[in-house]
Parts: structure tokens; sequence; C-alpha cells
């Protein structure tokens, strides 16, 4: 079954020309030409990805980016006109998958569209509040970690920076970044002390914690949760 696309965006001649595109590489694509309409659109229809211009005339497309994701997983790449990078870190942080600058190539979205779709949704257990990764299970309501039923011992802030990882699987994280969702006194300033939290939590949570395959390092980015490993559903 084709996957189904949403784009937000008031400018019609280029979101005609995307949908066009994105319909000849296989998609079905609807479009809304303004905040309401595509809260309206969300609500009527489940859809594999959003695609939201930031400059909208009635609702801020930040905020509206917070809206959608305060209401599901749908994967959102976010277009905009300003290329500055504080608006790319702002719509990173409100919950977009990727951000992509105008003028941009269709072929450069439609590649981080595949991209963004090949993660799928943020593993999670219906009513519960349990991530589920294959083999290893996160239960932030009892604050446990297993493999393979096997429950795995963390310290409280080992914990909080699993599950800060793993709520943001698929997406790369700036130690910066992971400090500021943990928010710990033991993860201070010295990128070290993250760096030293990662370890332990490979040795705990990976088969081999010296070629990883769950917490990934990014080079000079920082680290991203992987959502699959191979061989799992």
């Amino acid at each position: 079954m084709a996957e189904r696309l949403l784009i937000i965006d008031d400018d019609q001649r280029l979101a005609a020309m995307v949908g066009d595109y994105l319909g000849a590489a296989g998609f079905v694509v609807d479009r809304a030409l303004t905040g309401r309409e595509g809260l309206a659109a969300l609500g009527r229809t489940a859809f594999d990805a959003v695609i939201l211009d930031v400059m909208l005339p009635d609702i801020d497309g930040f905020e509206l980016c917070r809206t959608i994701r305060a209401r599901a997983q749908t994967p959102i790449l976010m277009l905009t006109a300003r290329g500055d990078e504080t608006d790319r870190i702002v719509g990173l942080e409100l919950g977009a998958d990727d951000y992509l600058p105008k003028p941009f190539s269709p072929r450069e979205l439609l590649a981080r569209l595949r991209a963004i779709l090949r993660r799928g949704p943020l593993p999670r257990a219906a009513g519960s509040g349990e991530l589920r990764f294959g083999r290893l299970v996160i239960d932030r309501e009892s604050r446990r970690v297993s493999v393979d039923g096997e429950e795995k011992t963390l310290t409280s802030h080992q914990f909080d920076l699993m599950v800060a990882l793993a709520e943001n699987a698929g997406r790369v994280l700036s130690r910066e970044r992971l400090m500021d969702l943990v928010k710990g006194e033991e993860l201070d300033a010295c990128d070290r002390t993250v760096d030293v939290h990662i370890s332990r939590l490979r040795a705990l949570i990976e088969d081999d914690a010296k070629h990883p395959r769950r917490i990934i390092t990014v080079r000079g980015a920082g680290y991203v949760f992987a959502r699959k490993q191979d061989g799992e559903a």
C-alpha cells in the first residue's frame, strides 16, 4: 500500500510541484494551505508523514509542530525559507524529524523523506509506559530496563539517560542536548561524563559493548539510539 503524506504549505505552486513529484515517486499526497486545514486533515486521516512549512498564514509552524507531536508520533519534515541555524534547532527540539531550508532540490526532499520513513514510528506499547526495541524493554513507570527478560541494574542517572536516548530514537543527540534532557547533577559540562555514562549503558544492553549496535556514536555530533538492530522485527 502506498504511503500517505500531508503537505501543509500556503505556497500553492510549491506544494503542487512537490506533491506531483512525490506522487510520481509512489506516494499518495494530500495538501493543506493553512495550519487549521492541516490539523483537520490529520484528524480525519492517518498519514505516514507530514511535510510542514514554518511560515503559515494562521498558525506558526513551530507551534503546529508542537501540537502534532503532542497528538501523535507521525514523522514531521519541516520546510522554511529561513535557513537560520536557530530555527532549525528549535524545530528539531519541538519534535520535527528533519528540517530542510528553501530553496531545495526535490530529490533531496525525497531522500530525506524516505530516510525518515525508514526509521518508522517510535516503538511504544499501547496503554503503558513501556518503550520496546526488540529484545530491549524500557519501563518508564517502574524505571526498569530488561534485555531478553533479564532485568538490568541502572543508576537513576543512567536510566534517565537511557530514556532520553530511546524517546528520541533515530535522532542524533549532542552531548549538550543529552545533558539538557537528563538535567542530572552528575551530568555536568564535561563531555567525558556523558561518554562514561554511555559506556556503562552499552555494557548493560549491548551484546558487544566494543561494537555497539544500539547506542551509536556519530563522530563530531553525538549519539543516536537505533530503532532496530539487525534481525529485529
